[in-house]
């Protein structure tokens, strides 16, 4: 039987994501959640024959192998929760839309022109994502193309290990310590330059950063916040952090969650060419096989008619 792609991922997946998660707290230098780690472990769901029929919907069977074929179409996101703790969910889901279908047959909605055409495009989508995929592994990138990408982005991989004070303004997600003053922006940034002119003048980093950083958890710790690559951070920070020389102090630099003074301890480069090579070709490989899609394209015959497109002179 077929199972309509787009189908599947605003239908089902759809409803295994359409309750959000409760807020977790965010890292005032990264910007992500602030992760917690449960004590209690989690079940893994069993692991069953390929052939085994695991949904039965009238004359509709679906084996295990089967029912792992149908989540390699959702998006990478909802794939893992389908295989794991959102397994049964995910077969409930599938359930309504097989129940649903079996109903539109009854109906004989299958033998209307809509669905016939609708059907045909949905069927040549998913042929049409299947050979891109195929194409897109078929490309091969030279040495001399990922050698030239890799010098010209080497930055990329940069690493950076650095330590920050992070003082607080009205608005931000970062809550005010007990007993203190709910700074306006003009009055962070005060401080915050403040505490730059007393480290640049001798003070001790790490002191100011456990008495005053806003950021309670690097603050316990120095300021340190240890080493990161690029896109680990909120932008306005990591502009600035990798912007900085080894032993150098940012001025205050303003993000939502307040102004943060930066000491950059070391730079380094993450990655050599090999070790770099294979996101290199992950990178590259998308537009070569634009390139040989437009190729396949030329070849074809396509005819658009001018006058209904408004492209006739």
């Amino acid at each position: 039987m077929h199972f309509s792609r787009s189908l599947l991922i605003f239908g089902v997946a759809g409803g295994l994501l359409a309750q959000a998660p409760p807020p977790t707290p965010q890292n005032p230098a990264t910007g992500g959640p602030t992760v917690t780690l449960s004590s209690e472990p989690i079940k893994a769901p069993a692991t069953v024959p390929p052939d085994r029929v695991v949904i039965a919907v009238g004359d509709v069977k679906i084996t295990s192998a089967q029912f792992d074929l149908i989540i390699e179409s959702l998006p990478p996101q909802a794939q893992a929760q389908a295989r794991g703790p959102a397994r049964k969910d995910f077969a409930d889901q599938l359930v309504k839309i097989l129940v649903l279908a079996s109903e539109a047959r009854k109906r004989k909605l299958d033998a209307t022109e809509a669905f016939k055409m609708q059907s045909l495009v949905q069927n040549d989508n998913l042929l049409a994502g299947l050979a891109y995929e195929q194409v897109s592994k078929e490309q091969k990138i030279g040495d001399d193309e990922l050698k030239a990408y890799y010098e010209k982005h080497k930055s990329d991989w940069d690493e950076i290990h650095s330590r920050h004070i992070l003082i607080r303004m009205a608005g931000s997600p970062v809550p005010v310590k007990p007993g203190q003053k709910d700074l306006t922006d003009a009055e962070a940034l005060a401080k915050a330059q403040e505490i730059r002119k007393k480290i640049a003048g001798g003070a001790d980093f790490g002191a100011i950063a456990l008495a005053e950083s806003d950021d309670t958890g690097s603050g316990a710790k120095g300021g340190d916040l240890g080493t990161t690559k690029r896109g680990q951070m909120v932008p306005a920070f990591e502009d600035a952090a990798f912007g900085l020389k080894p032993g150098e102090l940012s001025e205050p630099i303003k993000s939502q969650f307040g102004y943060h003074v930066i000491k950059l301890d070391s730079k380094s480069n993450g990655k050599t060419f090999e070790e770099a090579r294979p996101e290199l070709e992950k990178r590259l490989r998308p537009e070569a096989a634009q390139k040989a899609l437009e190729d396949i394209q030329k070849k074809s015959a396509v005819t658009l008619d001018p006058e209904f497109f408004g492209t006739a002179k």
